[in-house]
């Protein structure tokens, strides 16, 4: 009995040790505007997900992945560096005119590729960047040894110009395509060292086409289902869902191609692969279109803004894969932000964290080797200041069971839900006399961390 516990010991050293020493390579998947509604291993039977699915089945799920801020931009600014819009200075996607006037990511803002860099990872971002367009904000100046994309907020999704070698030129093909086969290249040519490469797709972003036809035939003929609310055009509104699923689709098979580079190369066994939205979104869902800064499309309109905070706008799917040390085919119910990325990466790779770096995300690795983490969050805070096509000041705390919106500089427009037994946010209680002692707990809550960040509001 005492020889198989001392070889049961042996074992977990060794496998301990193993982990310790081995150097993973990491690679990010951002895709853009992409809901966890679209995802197959999400529960949607009209997707045609298969290597996203195939992340799922091989590695874990995140049912409560969510952003902070409902919008490109400030989402990035929180994925790479763990920190709110407003510390910062980015707190709306960045328009052309202001990425040309200098607004950007700051160079005092560190990011996980930097530190990763700082410790000998060649790193490489591939696709969309929309952090700031002058010189200075090249994201070879913020932690990239190579960058092939697009600076702008998005770019066509055939044809499109991009920065290659640091020239803008077009390049003839599918943007989705494009961006992945220069990955593949990336990866070919820079494997022999621990690499983090993150591909951020520009899919299934607006305009949701035109697609490959080996995409869009698929759905062709699809009868999709759509949300059920008043004074949708459903014929509308499901071309619409054929079009999303078709750009989805085309991220989907470019997955398919880095999963088998990866079998190809044998790197499978020692990269983790990350698969994730930049924040949620809605095709019909109450009755806008896209995410936090969505539009009217119900009631034959089409406009104005709906700014919001809804969990249609919140939510993403968050995949990853991590062979030998996550469960397959397993699930995560614990809240989770991207605004944890910064440290969760790092706690991944077992890279320390500088000690001159502040961040506001918490590390969520060892949720993926299985353990237990005491008093992890079970409520977080949220903020959007849109001020592109309208102008709103929101913020937000939300618990597993209510959420309360505040809207600062107007009236009429507070929110709180009751998330328990009304889970698509369809009845405002804000105004219920009944709710008040539990609207001011909350409230107490979300001035306690808008003094914490210095939030603008936080005086107000």
């Amino acid at each position: 009995m005492k020889t198989l516990l001392f070889i049961a010991f042996l074992l977990l050293f060794s496998l301990e040790s193993l982990y310790a020493q081995t150097k993973y390579n990491l690679i990010s998947i951002v895709t853009d505007d992409q809901a966890h509604w679209s995802i197959g291993a999400y529960g949607n039977k009209e997707a045609i997900t298969p290597n996203m699915d195939r992340l799922a089945r091989e590695g874990v799920k995140f049912n409560q992945a969510f952003v902070t801020t409902p919008v490109c931009s400030p989402s990035r600014v929180a994925f790479l560096t763990g920190l709110y819009g407003t510390q910062v200075g980015i707190t709306d996607y960045l328009t052309p005119d202001e990425g040309a006037s200098g607004m950007g990511l700051p160079k005092a803002a560190t990011t996980w590729p930097q530190v990763l860099q700082q410790n000998g990872y060649q790193t490489a971002l591939f696709g969309k960047y929309h952090l700031g367009l002058k010189p200075e904000y090249h994201p070879t100046k913020r932690g990239f040894d190579y960058f092939m994309g697009s600076q702008q907020g998005s770019f066509a999704p055939m044809n499109p110009k991009l920065d290659v070698k640091g020239q803008i030129v077009e390049v003839k093909g599918a943007g989705s395509d494009i961006v992945m086969d220069d990955a593949v290249h990336w990866i070919e040519a820079n494997h022999k060292r621990p690499f983090a490469a993150l591909i951020h797709f520009r899919e299934p972003h607006t305009p949701y086409g035109p697609m490959p036809e080996e995409d869009t035939k698929l759905f062709a003929n699809l009868d999709p289902t759509i949300p059920q609310h008043r004074g949708l055009d459903s014929a509308h509104v499901k071309r619409l869902h054929r079009e999303y699923y078709a750009a989805v689709h085309a991220v989907d098979r470019n997955l398919g191609k880095l999963l088998a580079l990866l079998d190809r190369l044998n790197l499978s066994s020692q990269t983790i692969v990350m698969f994730q939205s930049d924040h949620g979104y809605n095709i019909g869902h109450h009755g806008i279109e896209t995410k936090g800064n969505g539009y009217w499309i119900a009631g034959g309109v089409n406009g104005p803004k709906r700014p919001n905070m809804w969990d249609t706008s919140l939510r993403i799917p968050l995949l990853i894969r991590w062979p030998g040390v996550v469960k397959a085919n397993s699930e995560i119910n614990e809240t989770v932000l991207n605004l944890d990325m910064f440290a969760s990466v790092l706690g991944m790779l077992n890279v320390s964290l500088p000690a001159n770096v502040k961040q506001n995300g918490r590390d969520f690795s060892p949720l993926l080797r299985g353990e237990k983490i005491p008093d992890w969050r079970t409520e977080f805070f949220g903020q959007y200041d849109l001020h592109n096509v309208g102008l709103a000041y929101m913020r937000m705390w939300r618990t597993n069971d209510w959420k309360l919106v505040r809207h600062y500089h107007a009236n009429e427009l507070n929110e709180l839900y009751d998330l328990k037994n009304d889970p698509g946010e369809t009845k405002n209680l804000y105004k219920d006399e009944k709710l008040k002692s539990l609207r001011d707990q909350f409230q107490a809550r979300l001035d306690t961390q808008m003094r914490a960040i210095n939030d603008p509001l936080a005086k107000q």
